[in-house]
């Protein structure tokens, strides 16, 4: 029995209120990963909040919470988390199931803002471990409990086998390598800190109809049931969602000409296509991997994407066989999956995420891959494709033959990591006219993902025009064929990293000391499906060959610099002249009306170009760009 006064339940209730960011966020991580962001983000939050106890409450065996075990909590905060614990672990195997209700938001999902590489590496490794090893490694790294502490609380939320589960957690905390208490207070890990995104507006409103055409439906054969003699069959029910969702029948398709009547041009506007389309046996297998992966099942899923399984009937977009590989792709509203069956091999799945996705970022994904390959499905609103190298600006696109269901021919991949960079093939992609106002032809490169990354530039801006945005443009003109024929090999360390589009922007031209020319210089910014982006700073002297690369000036991570939020750039670099003199050279962007370099050299420049005599390669000198509006700007560090 457990008797609780008011005046405990009053500190838990203090207790949890003061404390809930923490709590929610140590259910949050305990809950099963397999339940999806959102769901888990509701519930950590309907956890946290059925957590505080009641007055004169008597426990029973038979339902509700498990039995305590060992002494109370002695204040109000140990009795919620304990009590937050103990709810988190029971949904381990059977989320949903017995358990107190979630809240509910209609027509919005939330999800906690996406983190780094290191924040999705521990959240996959987390995956991975039963939730008795989450609860060890929040109780240790979030909460600061020491060992005995961290047992004897998994002991009483009824943790199985608490030891292993502690052992574990510290092997986990050994492999991850950067730091699980930074990562785990990290915004990934936040559930009070959250992004909303509407459901696909066009699936729920088809769902609306469906439902009351579905009541309609079940109120009628509720009164023929009722009528004596009749038919009615009390064993009869409606599909569940889960259900619903793995019944390849249910597979929503977007009719062939719906692209050319619509303002969204995206994946949703994609019609179904491939010989196995209407093939409802691959299909169903390709829902039910999906839905719960086989052991040896290999799974990718580009930065901050979920693999979480359907939670209603996805969209159709191909069905067939695509070189002896037999491949399905499936839009939810928010991620492509791309299933893979190959003949004598365990099938694949690919995740990638698309929310947002336009008419240039939905205009393809990758439906194939091989030995130094690779295939395009094409958007039905792509007149025509070609294929061109990046290094070579001046050399004209071939031309690509693409299938009557939009599959291309084989395109050739871009060099490996660490394998040179002679060449770098993209795909120039031409739009119908029947979309409406004239689109031009534009650019999208591979980079290892399910979607290709769409390229633009930013020519050198006209005095008085400040930002990165007011010019973007295609990155099919000659300028800039000429500027991405020397950024073009930076693109692979974007691999894997969920890019978007990446845009080059020319922020100034500069003139060198002793009658050396012209030299560019060029911010590259990545921008990538989840938000943060990354950008570097390049100078570009006069070139001996279209494809030299320059000298990396600078580099930012998780930075909105070269973005319309952050228009403001400066770069420096260390510069030896034909006469073999060293100079410190720095540009800033067109709101930079002066430059000022401090340290070991000290040099001073009215505008936005400064050119200083330096005593050798590496002058100790910081520069800071001074705005039009009174403010500064610190060049990039490499």
């Amino acid at each position: 029995m457990d008797e609780r006064t008011r005046a405990d339940v009053e500190r838990a209730e203090a207790a949890l209120v003061e404390h809930y960011p923490r709590l929610v966020r140590l259910a949050y991580l305990v809950l099963p990963p397999s339940m999806g962001r959102h769901r888990r983000v509701l519930t950590a939050h309907g956890l946290v909040q059925r957590a505080l106890p009641r007055t004169g409450r008597r426990r029973r065996p038979d339902g509700g919470l498990p039995a305590q075990r060992g002494p109370l909590p002695e204040n109000g905060y140990d009795l919620v988390r304990l009590r937050t614990l103990r709810l988190a672990l029971a949904h381990e195997g059977r989320p949903g199931r017995g358990l107190p209700a979630v809240p509910r938001v209609w027509g919005l999902r939330l999800f906690p803002r996406a983190g780094g590489v290191d924040e999705l590496a521990l959240d996959q490794a987390l995956s991975a471990v039963p939730a008795s090893v989450r609860a060890a490694i929040g109780l240790w790294q979030l909460e600061g409990l020491d060992e005995d502490a961290v047992r004897a609380l998994l002991e009483r939320a009824g943790a199985t086998d608490p030891e292993a589960a502690q052992r574990a957690a510290e092997q986990l905390d050994r492999e991850t390598g950067a730091g699980a208490a930074a990562l785990l207070n990290s915004a990934e890990f936040d559930p009070c800190t959250v992004q909303i995104r509407p459901t696909d507006l066009l699936r729920r409103r088809q769902r609306l109809r469906a439902a009351v055409a579905l009541a309609a439906v079940a109120a009628i054969g509720a009164v023929v049931a009722a009528v004596p003699g009749g038919d009615g069959d009390p064993a009869a029910r409606p599909a569940t969602p889960a259900e619903q969702a793995l019944d390849p029948t249910e597979l929503l398709r977007t009719r062939t000409e719906q692209w050319s009547d619509t303002a969204r041009l995206d994946f949703t506007a994609w019609p179904a296509r491939g010989r196995q389309a209407g093939d409802k046996e691959l299909l169903g297998r390709a829902l039910r991997v999906w839905a719960a992966p086989p052991a040896d099942a290999r799974i990718t899923a580009s930065a901050g994407t979920s693999t979480r399984p359907p939670d209603h009937p996805p969209q159709l977009l191909y069905a067939g066989l695509i070189d002896n590989v037999m491949v399905v792709v499936l839009h939810d509203g928010e991620r492509l999956v791309r299933y893979a069956e190959p003949e004598d091999a365990t099938p694949t799945l690919h995740f990638a995420r698309v929310d947002d996705a336009d008419l240039t970022t939905g205009a393809a994904l990758v439906i194939g891959r091989g030995n130094g390959w690779m295939r395009y499905l094409l958007a039905p609103w792509i007149s025509d494709i070609a294929v061109r190298d990046l290094l070579a600006p001046g050399a004209p696109p071939h031309g690509l033959h693409v299938a009557p269901d939009g599959v291309t021919d084989r395109i050739p991949l871009p060099p490996p990591t660490g394998g040179g960079c002679g060449r770098w093939p993209v795909a120039q992609f031409r739009p119908s006219t029947r979309i409406g106002a004239p689109a031009p032809p534009f650019l999208l490169a591979d980079l290892n993902d399910l979607v290709p990354v769409h390229l633009t530039y930013v020519p050198p801006p006209p005095a008085g025009v400040a930002g990165p945005v007011a010019g973007q443009r295609e990155a099919t003109d000659p300028a800039a064929l000429a500027t991405w024929a020397r950024t073009a090999c930076g693109l692979g360390a974007l691999r894997g990293a969920g890019v978007r589009s990446v845009s080059d922007w020319a922020f100034a031209v500069q003139r060198l000391p002793e009658d050396g020319g012209s030299a560019t210089w060029v911010c590259t910014r990545a921008d990538t499906w989840r938000g943060p982006g990354s950008a570097t700073v390049r100078f570009l002297p006069p070139a001996v060959r279209p494809g030299d690369p320059g000298r990396i000036a600078g580099r930012s991570d998780g930075t909105a610099a070269c973005s319309r939020y952050g228009p403001h750039v400066v770069g420096d670099v260390p510069w030896r002249s034909p006469s073999g003199k060293w100079y410190l050279l720095a540009a800033g962007g067109p709101d930079v009306v002066g430059l000022d370099a401090t340290g070991a050299l000290r040099a001073t420049a009215e505008g936005p170009a400064l050119a200083a005599p330096a005593p050798g390669p590496a002058p100790a000198a910081e520069v800071v760009g001074r705005l039009r509006n009174g403010g500064s700007v610190r060049a990039f560090r490499p």
